[in-house]
Order: C-alpha cells, then sequence, then structure tokens
C-alpha cells in the first residue's frame, strides 16, 4: 500500500523537484546570491526530513573546536518558537523562545561562553552574531543544508545508516527535502546511527551508494551514537538547588519502564533501553518538536505505577521544564538520557583535519 501511494504521489515529487532545481540552478549559475563572512560557517544537516542525528553531531563539532581553541557560535532556525526573528538566546529564554535544540545546546554549552543565536534567515543570524560578539571565530549552522544564502566553509551531509538519501524519494512520494543530486554540494557525508560493529563490506556498499551523487574526493564517515547513564529532571517545587541531586541521584534499576518521546526517530533509543534490560510497557510518542500539554503527562501518569521510571531525551526535556507543565509533572520520575556521537573507524581524526584552522591574533 505505502508503495502504491508513493508511486501515485511521484508526479507531484517531480514537480517538487522542478522547482528546487531551478532554485539551485540560480544558486549555482550566480543569479541568486550567496554570502560569504569573515569567519567560516559550518553547515550541518540533511537532504532528508527530520531524524538524521543533527543535534549530536553540532554538539561534537562544537566540542572539537573548542578543544582547538576557536571561540565557536551555534545558529539554527529555532523550529517552533514562539518568536521571530534573529534572537540571541540568554538565561531568561527557554524552548518556547528560542526552540527546543538551541535551548539544549544553550544549556550544554553557555558555560563555556558558546553563543546560540536563532535566525529563519541565516544571514541575519551571522550578522547579529558577529555584531554582538566579533569575538567569534567560527559559526556551526544548525540545519541550514537548503539554506543556500549563505556559504559553508565546510558543508556536512549527514543520512542515516537504516534510511540512506540514495533510496529514498523527494516529498511528497518519499521524505527527501531535496532531490538526491543535493548531496553533491556535501565536503564530507557522515553516514549516522550505525551499528557498533558495522562490517567494512556494509560500509563499502554505503560509500558505493553515496558516490552516485557525492563528489569523489569527499570523505565518507560512519557515526554511531553512544548513551550515557540516565539523568534524574530536578523537581519542579524542588527550585535550582535540584541540580546537584539530580547529579548524584541512583540510576533506575532495569524493569518496568515508560517511554516519552517527541522526536522523529524514537526506534534507537527504545532499543536501546530494552537491551539495558528495560520492559518499556507504554510509550508515549509524538512528532517531531511537540509541544506538551498538560493533558499529554496526564495520559503518561494513567500508565504510570510508582517506582517506574520515565525515560525521555535531552531534546524533549526542554519543551518538559514548561511552566504550564509545573504541576502536572510534580512526582513523575523523568530520566534523560544523554546521547553522544561517536566515529567509527578513523572517522573523528579525518573530520578534525576538515575543520578551519583557529585564526592567529592580530598583533
Amino acid at each position: 500500500m505505502a508503495r502504491l501511494l508513493a508511486f501515485l504521489l511521484l508526479p507531484f515529487a517531480w514537480l517538487y523537484d522542478g522547482v528546487l532545481a531551478i532554485r539551485n540552478w540560480l544558486y549555482d549559475a550566480g543569479w541568486k546570491r550567496t554570502e560569504t563572512f569573515a569567519v567560516p560557517l559550518l553547515g550541518v544537516g540533511n537532504l532528508r526530513v527530520g531524524g538524521t542525528g543533527k543535534t549530536p553531531h553540532v554538539a561534537w563539532l562544537v566540542e572539537e573546536l573548542l578543544c582547538q581553541g576557536h571561540r565557536p557560535a551555534i545558529l539554527s532556525r529555532g523550529y517552533g518558537r514562539r518568536t521571530r526573528g534573529p534572537r540571541l538566546a540568554g538565561p531568561t529564554d527557554s524552548a518556547a523562545t528560542v526552540g527546543d535544540e538551541p535551548w539544549q545546546y544553550f544549556e550544554q554549552f553557555a558555560a563555556r561562553k558558546v553563543v546560540v543565536a536563532v535566525a529563519e534567515k541565516r544571514r541575519l543570524g551571522v550578522l547579529l552574531l558577529l555584531q554582538t560578539h566579533p569575538e567569534i571565530t567560527v559559526i556551526v549552522l544548525d540545519d541550514a543544508y537548503q539554506h543556500r544564502a549563505v556559504q559553508p566553509a565546510l558543508n556536512v551531509l549527514l543520512t542515516e545508516w537504516a534510511r540512506p538519501f540514495y533510496h529514498d524519494w523527494v516529498l511528497p512520494a518519499g521524505r527527501l527535502r531535496e532531490s538526491r543530486r543535493g548531496a553533491g554540494r556535501a565536503d564530507v557525508v557522515i553516514i549516522t546511527k550505525c551499528p557498533p560493529a558495522l562490517p567494512e563490506v556494509a560500509q563499502a556498499l554505503v560509500v558505493q551508494g553515496v558516490r552516485r551523487y557525492s563528489r569523489a574526493e569527499v570523505p565518507v564517515l560512519f557515526s554511531m551514537y553512544e548513551y550515557g547513564a540516565p539523568c534524574l529532571l530536578p523537581e519542579p517545587a524542588e527550585g535550582p538547588t535540584v541540580a546537584t541531586k539530580a547529579a548524584t541521584a541512583a540510576e533506575p534499576v532495569p524493569g518496568p519502564a515508560l517511554l516519552l518521546t517527541g522526536i522523529a526517530q524514537p526506534g534507537p533509543l527504545r532499543e536501546y533501553l530494552e537491551n539495558q534490560g528495560y520492559i518499556i510497557r507504554y510509550h508515549a510518542s509524538f512528532p517531531d518538536h511537540h509541544a506538551f500539554q498538560p493533558a499529554d503527562l496526564a495520559a503518561l501518569r494513567a500508565h504510570w505505577q510508582p517506582g517506574w521510571p520515565i525515560f525521555t531525551t535531552e531534546k524533549d526535556a526542554t519543551r518538559l521544564l514548561a511552566a504550564e507543565l509545573r504541576e502536572v509533572r510534580t512526582g513523575l520520575p523523568l530520566y534523560t538520557i544523554p546521547v553522544r556521537v561517536a566515529f567509527l573507524g578513523n572517522g573523528a581524526a579525518v573530520l578534525r583535519q576538515l575543520l578551519p584552522g583557529v585564526p592567529t591574533p592580530s598583533v
């Protein structure tokens, strides 16, 4: 049935692809302006709609840039926020004002002086960052692969191992935002969410599929997720002192548990939890960037029994801390599972070599 529906939608996909092809040609031919800036931009994105692992890969890049001595900033669209226009994230913001992913970046990196901004038009966001923080040496663009009004010095294309772009079709027949030909703009392709022991022969087949659309010299790397220990979310009534308690809270015991997600691809997290011995009695799965409502948590509580942990993601936690959820969240043991990226083989070393060097301070 799904294949039949995709076949019926192909004419609309061809029309959509044609419009995007003209747009990309206008940029390639110089008829539409692409702007460069005094600092290098690193673009991280995908061809497919949602769920390829952009957030942890952006975090990996920022960590690496910090280690190399850069003063990085992060610029995102701020999808799902209730504000508009260019905006710098600050301590009085939230997922509602800057978006869940930018707020996650802010909480993760603000203490290390990484500036986070949001802007629908990335050019305006870059200008805001450079005007307000001239010390910035590099800007990481989150989810900007199709945003061609700015020119990245390094274009990082992500695609899932289980759903590679070369097996997909353009919307609405498939899930691609643009044609597979868009991979030709990538300076590095990362195959994400790989099994830790992915055989070399399987890697070679994936590289062969990517090479049909990428430039021949572009590296194809493989990454996987590494999950951290569960971290207990603070109780709403306990205030800011709970951060210390959460860090030292005992890990939940494997057994019955609930799962609450509002992300595009919750499957890998559920599989990880089940491999750790947790029995997911109920999974409240919502669309990506879902704005949790009191009724959502009330329904979750109806499936919960005392002693059962409730797992969620760091991204979802930014929305679960909303003030309107404070009362209904009280008493629910919500644990986040940190997600970090690791590379197979020498992938990390190859990617480090592609990053821009730290500029020499002027005398």
